[in-house]
């Protein structure tokens, strides 16, 4: 199971009335209309609905990769909203680990040094990088393949590759959007396979858009917003808790 909730403890985030507005005037969009949401440490969420319906500009928000209009965003008690911009950047580089649907990996260069690249950015020591990232490799099922460029590895590898990369500063927080997105069916089950241990096991907070509801069945809760609001938050009464047999990284070539 997941870290449980612990009664009373606070949220690890909170957003509260949050608005975010496009534009002014006639050509306004209101992309999100006054959220209120409260994350606990060690959960599993998936965030859910149609395009457009602002769950991509919450899962952004969170991120401190884009602040409200308007309302307050906590994280860890601290108001994030009047943050600078270097503010926001080291609460990212200290706390949130971040995948996307593309793969993001550079080309030319190894898984290794594909997953060292957080570190390089926080001014860690060679070793102290070498090191992290081999953990961090081995923690995704790729020890061995460290020293493999993308175009050496599968779709399915290559996104552990860039969950390594997320992980590798041991981040509070995972922050996924559509990560199965650019996969087919085993390699899907695979990648939620892998979330779900390192939410289980490393108590990593994990949140994940998807508009796939068989992947959100492996989240223990699941938010789903239409037109900008909350339409229902709700814990998932029969979570999936282990992929299934034959999704695993040795049949992924």
């Amino acid at each position: 199971m997941s870290r449980a909730v612990v009664a009373g403890a606070a949220p690890l985030i909170s957003l509260r009335q949050v608005c975010k507005r496009y534009g002014s005037g006639a050509t306004e969009l209101m992309a999100l209309r006054e959220i209120d949401l409260d994350i606990h440490a060690g959960e599993f969420v998936a965030i859910m609905g149609p395009s457009g319906s602002g769950k991509s500009t919450a899962m952004n928000i969170l991120g401190c990769l884009d602040t409200p209009s308007s309302g307050a965003y906590l994280f860890k008690g601290v108001h994030v909203e009047p943050l600078s911009r270097d503010q926001r950047a080291r609460l990212r580089r200290r706390y949130l680990g971040f995948v996307f649907q593309g793969f993001n990996l550079l080309a030319r260069t190894s898984a290794q040094e594909n997953v060292e690249l957080p570190l390089l950015y926080r001014g860690d020591s060679a070793g102290a990088r070498r090191a992290a990232a081999t953990r961090a490799l081995a923690a995704v099922g790729l020890a061995g393949w460290e020293q493999h460029t993308p175009a050496e590895l599968s779709g399915g590898q290559q996104q552990r590759v860039a969950i390594a990369r997320a992980i590798v500063t041991s981040p509070a927080v995972l922050l996924a959007d559509e990560p199965t997105g650019n996969l087919d069916t085993q390699r899907s089950h695979e990648i939620m396979g892998l979330l779900l241990g390192l939410n289980r096991d490393q108590g990593i907070t994990v949140l994940m858009v998807t508009h796939e509801p068989d992947m959100a069945a492996y989240a223990h809760r699941m938010v789903q917003f239409i037109d900008g609001r909350i339409a229902r938050d709700f814990a998932n009464p029969h979570p999936v808790t282990a992929a299934p047999v034959g999704a695993t990284a040795g049949e992924d070539v």
